[in-house]
Protein backbone atom coordinates (compact mmCIF):
# COMPACT_ATOMS: atom_id res chain seq x y z
CA UNK A 1 0.00 0.00 0.00
CA UNK A 2 1.61 3.28 -1.09
CA UNK A 3 0.60 5.84 2.26
CA UNK A 4 1.76 8.72 0.22
CA UNK A 5 -0.86 8.59 -2.23
CA UNK A 6 -2.86 11.92 -2.56
CA UNK A 7 -6.39 11.43 -3.06
CA UNK A 8 -8.49 13.95 -5.10
CA UNK A 9 -11.94 14.82 -3.39
CA UNK A 10 -14.55 16.10 -5.30
CA UNK A 11 -16.95 18.47 -3.24
CA UNK A 12 -20.42 16.86 -3.11
CA UNK A 13 -22.79 19.96 -2.49
CA UNK A 14 -22.37 23.20 -1.68
CA UNK A 15 -24.04 25.16 1.09
CA UNK A 16 -25.88 28.55 1.14
CA UNK A 17 -26.84 31.37 3.23
CA UNK A 18 -26.27 34.59 4.38
CA UNK A 19 -22.89 34.68 5.36
CA UNK A 20 -21.89 36.73 2.17
CA UNK A 21 -18.61 37.72 3.92
CA UNK A 22 -15.14 36.31 5.53
CA UNK A 23 -15.73 38.98 8.19
CA UNK A 24 -18.16 37.95 11.15
CA UNK A 25 -18.67 34.38 10.30
CA UNK A 26 -19.05 32.46 13.66
CA UNK A 27 -15.80 31.27 15.04
CA UNK A 28 -17.40 27.93 15.61
CA UNK A 29 -20.69 26.33 14.35
CA UNK A 30 -23.29 26.54 16.95
CA UNK A 31 -23.06 30.06 18.02
CA UNK A 32 -25.75 31.10 15.51
CA UNK A 33 -28.32 29.05 16.17
CA UNK A 34 -31.07 30.81 14.24
CA UNK A 35 -28.48 31.10 10.93
CA UNK A 36 -30.55 28.90 8.47
CA UNK A 37 -28.30 27.42 5.84
CA UNK A 38 -29.57 25.01 3.02
CA UNK A 39 -27.01 22.14 1.57
CA UNK A 40 -27.88 21.40 -2.49
CA UNK A 41 -26.21 18.55 -3.73
CA UNK A 42 -23.86 17.95 -6.86
CA UNK A 43 -25.97 15.88 -9.39
CA UNK A 44 -23.73 12.86 -8.98
CA UNK A 45 -24.83 12.65 -5.20
CA UNK A 46 -28.90 13.44 -5.28
CA UNK A 47 -29.87 10.00 -5.44
CA UNK A 48 -32.49 9.54 -2.97
CA UNK A 49 -31.43 6.61 -1.20
CA UNK A 50 -28.15 8.06 -0.34
CA UNK A 51 -29.93 10.13 2.59
CA UNK A 52 -32.10 6.69 3.67
CA UNK A 53 -32.40 7.36 7.47
CA UNK A 54 -31.15 10.71 7.68
CA UNK A 55 -34.20 12.23 9.50
CA UNK A 56 -32.97 9.73 12.58
CA UNK A 57 -30.69 12.10 13.39
CA UNK A 58 -31.31 15.52 14.75
CA UNK A 59 -27.31 16.75 14.40
CA UNK A 60 -24.45 16.15 11.48
CA UNK A 61 -20.98 16.78 10.80
CA UNK A 62 -19.93 18.55 7.69
CA UNK A 63 -16.63 17.98 6.27
CA UNK A 64 -15.99 21.45 4.24
CA UNK A 65 -13.27 22.97 2.21
CA UNK A 66 -11.90 26.84 3.09
CA UNK A 67 -11.95 27.52 -0.44
CA UNK A 68 -11.41 30.89 -0.11
CA UNK A 69 -8.15 29.99 1.58
CA UNK A 70 -6.76 27.80 -1.23
CA UNK A 71 -3.24 28.57 -2.53
CA UNK A 72 -2.70 30.86 0.18
CA UNK A 73 -0.30 28.52 2.06
CA UNK A 74 0.12 27.79 5.99
CA UNK A 75 2.31 28.42 8.39
CA UNK A 76 3.56 26.52 11.90
CA UNK A 77 1.75 28.63 14.15
CA UNK A 78 -1.26 30.92 13.94
CA UNK A 79 -2.83 34.23 16.24
CA UNK A 80 -6.19 32.89 17.69
CA UNK A 81 -8.82 35.67 17.24
CA UNK A 82 -9.49 34.43 21.23
CA UNK A 83 -5.96 35.36 22.38
CA UNK A 84 -5.69 38.71 20.86
CA UNK A 85 -3.96 38.21 18.02
CA UNK A 86 -0.96 38.49 20.22
CA UNK A 87 -0.37 34.79 21.10
CA UNK A 88 1.33 32.06 18.50
CA UNK A 89 -0.12 28.81 18.61
CA UNK A 90 0.65 25.89 16.47
CA UNK A 91 -1.91 25.41 14.01
CA UNK A 92 -2.93 22.16 14.62
CA UNK A 93 -3.72 22.77 17.99
CA UNK A 94 -6.45 25.53 16.51
CA UNK A 95 -9.06 25.60 14.15
CA UNK A 96 -7.59 28.01 11.94
CA UNK A 97 -8.63 28.31 8.63
CA UNK A 98 -4.68 28.16 6.84
CA UNK A 99 -3.84 24.50 7.19
CA UNK A 100 -1.86 22.41 5.02
CA UNK A 101 -4.91 20.73 3.66
CA UNK A 102 -7.62 23.62 4.41
CA UNK A 103 -10.31 21.39 5.55
CA UNK A 104 -12.90 22.21 8.32
CA UNK A 105 -15.01 20.55 10.59
CA UNK A 106 -18.65 21.47 11.99
CA UNK A 107 -21.61 20.33 13.89
CA UNK A 108 -24.56 21.45 12.48
CA UNK A 109 -28.49 20.83 13.49
CA UNK A 110 -30.81 18.98 10.74
CA UNK A 111 -33.91 21.28 11.07
CA UNK A 112 -35.60 19.50 7.92
CA UNK A 113 -34.56 17.02 4.80
CA UNK A 114 -36.34 17.71 1.64
CA UNK A 115 -36.77 14.64 -1.11
CA UNK A 116 -35.44 14.66 -4.16
CA UNK A 117 -37.32 17.14 -6.44
CA UNK A 118 -36.12 20.46 -8.49
CA UNK A 119 -32.39 20.63 -7.51
CA UNK A 120 -32.66 17.32 -5.80
CA UNK A 121 -32.32 16.03 -1.93
CA UNK A 122 -31.81 19.53 -0.23
CA UNK A 123 -30.54 19.32 3.73
CA UNK A 124 -31.77 22.90 5.91
CA UNK A 125 -29.50 22.88 8.55
CA UNK A 126 -29.36 25.82 11.00
CA UNK A 127 -26.08 27.06 13.31
CA UNK A 128 -23.00 26.71 10.25
CA UNK A 129 -20.17 28.73 10.64
CA UNK A 130 -19.68 27.94 6.40
CA UNK A 131 -19.35 31.18 4.14
CA UNK A 132 -22.21 31.38 1.66
CA UNK A 133 -21.30 28.82 -1.27
CA UNK A 134 -18.96 26.55 0.27
CA UNK A 135 -18.27 22.78 -0.91
CA UNK A 136 -19.29 20.04 0.71
CA UNK A 137 -16.82 17.27 1.10
CA UNK A 138 -19.11 14.77 3.11
CA UNK A 139 -22.01 14.41 5.59
CA UNK A 140 -21.74 12.31 8.76
CA UNK A 141 -24.40 11.59 11.53
CA UNK A 142 -23.79 13.08 14.68
CA UNK A 143 -23.75 10.37 17.55
CA UNK A 144 -23.67 11.64 21.17
CA UNK A 145 -22.88 8.65 22.90
CA UNK A 146 -19.21 8.31 20.67
CA UNK A 147 -19.31 12.29 19.59
CA UNK A 148 -19.24 14.23 22.96
CA UNK A 149 -17.05 14.48 25.61
CA UNK A 150 -18.29 17.28 27.73
CA UNK A 151 -15.27 16.77 30.56
CA UNK A 152 -12.90 16.81 27.83
CA UNK A 153 -10.10 19.51 28.17
CA UNK A 154 -10.40 22.75 26.66
CA UNK A 155 -7.21 23.94 26.02
CA UNK A 156 -7.10 28.25 25.04
CA UNK A 157 -10.55 27.48 23.74
CA UNK A 158 -11.90 28.19 27.54
CA UNK A 159 -10.20 31.52 27.78
CA UNK A 160 -12.34 34.53 28.97
CA UNK A 161 -15.64 32.33 28.89
CA UNK A 162 -18.01 33.40 25.27
CA UNK A 163 -18.35 36.34 24.26
CA UNK A 164 -21.78 38.13 24.57
CA UNK A 165 -22.65 41.81 23.95
CA UNK A 166 -26.12 43.40 23.80
CA UNK A 167 -26.79 44.39 20.74
CA UNK A 168 -28.70 47.61 19.59
CA UNK A 169 -29.49 49.31 16.82
CA UNK A 170 -29.18 53.06 16.28
CA UNK A 171 -31.20 52.75 12.92
CA UNK A 172 -34.48 50.40 11.88
CA UNK A 173 -33.92 47.04 10.37
CA UNK A 174 -34.61 46.72 6.59
CA UNK A 175 -37.98 45.82 5.93
CA UNK A 176 -37.35 43.16 3.72
CA UNK A 177 -34.99 41.18 6.24
CA UNK A 178 -36.69 38.55 7.91
CA UNK A 179 -37.39 37.74 11.49
CA UNK A 180 -35.21 34.62 11.14
CA UNK A 181 -32.38 37.11 9.29
CA UNK A 182 -32.71 39.28 12.18
CA UNK A 183 -32.50 36.94 15.49
CA UNK A 184 -29.06 35.34 13.52
CA UNK A 185 -27.58 38.72 12.80
CA UNK A 186 -28.23 39.85 16.72
CA UNK A 187 -26.53 36.58 17.58
CA UNK A 188 -23.50 36.64 15.11
CA UNK A 189 -23.08 40.66 16.50
CA UNK A 190 -23.45 39.79 20.03
CA UNK A 191 -20.12 37.37 19.99
CA UNK A 192 -18.49 40.53 19.10
CA UNK A 193 -17.02 39.98 15.27
CA UNK A 194 -14.41 42.84 15.99
CA UNK A 195 -10.29 40.98 16.24
CA UNK A 196 -9.85 40.96 19.81
CA UNK A 197 -6.55 43.49 19.44
CA UNK A 198 -9.02 46.55 18.62
CA UNK A 199 -10.73 48.35 20.81
CA UNK A 200 -11.43 51.59 19.44
CA UNK A 201 -14.73 52.78 20.38
CA UNK A 202 -15.59 55.13 17.58
CA UNK A 203 -14.00 52.88 14.60
CA UNK A 204 -17.14 51.41 12.34
CA UNK A 205 -16.72 47.84 11.31
CA UNK A 206 -18.42 46.50 8.04
CA UNK A 207 -19.88 42.58 7.59
CA UNK A 208 -21.45 41.44 4.37
CA UNK A 209 -24.66 39.80 5.96
CA UNK A 210 -26.73 38.76 2.89
CA UNK A 211 -27.96 41.40 0.40
CA UNK A 212 -26.25 43.73 3.24
CA UNK A 213 -23.14 45.31 4.38
CA UNK A 214 -24.18 45.84 8.05
CA UNK A 215 -22.17 48.61 9.62
CA UNK A 216 -21.65 48.89 14.02
CA UNK A 217 -19.42 49.91 16.31
CA UNK A 218 -18.48 47.68 19.29
CA UNK A 219 -17.68 49.14 23.07
CA UNK A 220 -17.86 48.32 26.32
CA UNK A 221 -20.14 44.96 26.01
CA UNK A 222 -22.85 46.85 23.60
CA UNK A 223 -22.95 45.97 19.69
CA UNK A 224 -24.49 49.07 18.06
CA UNK A 225 -25.77 48.99 14.76
CA UNK A 226 -25.20 52.51 13.12
CA UNK A 227 -26.40 51.74 8.74
CA UNK A 228 -27.51 49.04 6.55
CA UNK A 229 -25.89 49.82 3.39
CA UNK A 230 -26.82 47.60 0.27
CA UNK A 231 -23.78 45.27 -0.33
CA UNK A 232 -22.39 46.39 -3.72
Amino acid sequence: MNTDKIFEFQAIGHIYNDYTGTFGIPRQSGLAADLLSRIVMEPQCRQEEAFRGINEYDRLWLLWVFSDHIGQGWTPTVRPPKLGGNVRKGVFATRAPFRPNPIGLSCVKLERYEPAGGPGPVLWVSGADLMNGTPILDIKPYVPYADAFPEAQKGFSSAGGDVRCRVEAAVPYPAEMTARQRAALDEILAQDPKPGYQSDPDRVYGMFYGQWNVRFRSADGIVTIVDFKPRR
